[in-house]
């Protein structure tokens, strides 16, 4: 029942953020004097509108985005003869710009916002944390009950008396190479005696013995416990970080520019992601850096709501935002970085034709990019498609 409540509200917070989005153009375009015709959130079958002033807002059966109807956004609209004065495509280059930069500064404001709230409820998240295999605290090693909970222990355990430190970072158990803590721990649960592990110290590569204790372990699904080796040692971590309303406003412009360059080096990344998403769906793999669908993207916020991780469920809606004001910024039509190419070409072409002294050119013909338009929709929908198979078939697993 969590799950499905997180699911649902994280895909309501998509469709808020798409729906924020579309305001930004819409607010833009009123405040610069152009026409907004309509405002409608969804597709498909209209569920109702009503109007108020010259503008009609509505609601759609299909919950999938947004749209903001502007009269006169290229010069191909149909435009009644009251609205050509305040044709989009008519106004100044400065206008224009603001209303398509409308939409992309609404996500990336929505995302800054969230961070803030993030930041006094949560705290924010370390980008620079340790080594995978970092260790970090040590203890006794306590057996697991079948009911996923861990019984009391004392003492020390394995690890702190073989001499490990906080900080080591594991290279290999037994001499199996290791780069993952998941990996780490499973080579460590498959000893069966006195092994060792190799660890970098101080710029220094130390081979130290240990000795496990046998401990029951159950997987999460509810199955039979296995007996495993354990030595009592969990992953360095640098935990959140608690601020004020006060000192959250510039901690969180701090992460946010973070977050910027990540999320900017994440869509450089998105074509090499094919391959890894292919072999997602045929059966590879999948890699955590792969790109998620809107159901990808849900599911992951069902399920840190059902291990109540909120700050990570708003962290996670907070990198989408981001991520949608990015997107959006590709000079390609339809999307809002296409439409602003379209509007600086106008103007730079104007500016050469008045050095010459030549009256302004006549607006771009879309017609004429209708073939790139559809050849970045069509690759662009081939992508969802094979993001929203591989979040089916072989969903990320955050928790495994």
């Amino acid at each position: 029942m969590v799950f499905a409540f997180g699911f649902a509200l994280f895909a309501l917070g998509i469709t808020i953020s798409i729906a924020l989005h579309e305001c930004g153009h819409m607010w833009a375009a009123q405040a610069t004097g152009m026409k907004v015709r309509r405002y409608f959130i969804g597709f498909g079958p209209r569920i109702f509108s009503f109007r108020r002033g010259e503008t009609e807002y509505g609601l759609k059966a299909l919950p999938l985005g947004g749209f903001c109807d502007i009269a006169g956004m290229t010069a191909l609209d149909e435009l009644e003869p009251e609205e050509l004065d305040r044709a989009m495509y008519r106004q100044a280059t400065w206008k224009r710009l603001v209303v398509m930069f409308g939409g992309i500064a609404m996500n990336f404001l929505l995302g800054f916002l969230l961070v803030v709230v993030l930041a006094v409820g949560w705290g924010l998240p370390s980008f620079d944390q340790p080594p995978a295999t970092a260790l970090g605290e040590m203890s006794c090693v306590a057996q697991q009950k079948p009911d996923g909970t861990l019984a009391d222990c004392t003492g020390t355990g394995p690890a702190q008396r073989a001499g490990l430190q906080r900080g080591d970072v594991v290279t290999a158990v037994n001499g199996v190479e290791v780069e993952t803590w998941r990996e780490f721990q499973a080579e460590t649960q498959n000893q069966t005696g006195p092994f060792t592990y190799t660890v970098e110290r101080d710029g220094q590569t130390l081979t130290i013995p240990v000795t496990p204790e046998t401990v029951t372990r159950y997987p999460s699904d509810g199955g039979p416990g296995r007996e495993v080796s354990a030595v009592g040692v969990g992953s360095d971590y640098y935990g959140p970080v608690k601020y004020n309303v006060l000192t959250a406003i510039p901690a969180a412009g701090a992460f946010t520019g973070d977050m910027f360059v990540r999320t900017f080096e994440s869509l450089a990344q998105m074509p090499a992601k094919v391959a890894d998403l292919w072999t997602a769906v045929t059966g590879g793999e999948r890699d955590p850096e792969t790109p998620v669908s809107v159901y990808g993207a849900s599911k992951i916020g069902g399920e840190t709501a059902e291990r109540g991780l909120w700050g990570l469920f708003i962290l996670v809606l907070a990198s989408l935002n981001f991520f949608l004001g990015a997107f959006n910024l590709l000079p390609l039509l339809p999307l809002d970085g296409g439409h602003i190419a379209v509007v600086l070409y106008e103007k730079f072409r104007n500016t050469v034709r008045g050095w010459k002294g030549l009256a302004p050119g006549a607006p771009v013909d879309y017609l004429k990019l209708l073939p790139v338009t559809y050849v970045a929709v069509v690759i662009g929908g081939a992508y969802m498609v094979l993001t929203l198979v591989a979040d089916i078939v072989n969903p990320i697993e955050l928790f495994p």
